[in-house]
């Protein structure tokens, strides 16, 4: 299966490891099995600023970092526990099921896009707590 990469003048991406600029408007195929991240869903650690960040770096790094899977993976379940533990909507808890599912099977970039819907949704839970203020 063929996997077509667009990528904006500058932008960032990881290959199996390996940070790659693209010069200019690039298209990238890739044509065999790879560890891809684009630059728009790296982060970096000084902006892992919240729970829901914090396990979307993690999520981020054993993705990208296999030669330290078990250290990744040890800080994933360890902040999952500390998310899990603040979260009180069952609505969020619930994200964070199909999340672990994900995890566990080595589906690290799949579960990306949970920590994303997380992110959001801390984001959402911060600006109405600071309203209320």
């Amino acid at each position: 299966m063929t996997l077509r990469i667009s990528l904006r003048n500058g932008e960032p991406v990881i290959v199996n490891g390996a940070v790659l600029r693209s010069v200019g408007r690039t298209d990238l195929m890739v044509e065999n099995s790879a560890t891809i991240l684009r630059g728009r869903d790296v982060m970096k650690p000084e902006e892992a600023d919240s729970p829901a960040r914090q396990l979307y770096f993690a999520c981020m790094m054993a993705y990208i970092d296999q030669s330290e899977l078990k250290t990744h993976q040890d800080a994933l379940l360890e902040r999952l526990e500390k998310l899990m533990a603040a979260l009180e909507a069952q609505e969020a808890k619930a994200v964070c099921i199909p999340f672990a599912q994900k995890v566990a099977t080595g589906q690290f970039y799949r579960a990306l896009a949970d920590c994303r819907w997380l992110i959001g949704y801390e984001a959402q839970v911060l600006q109405r707590a600071a309203i209320a203020a």
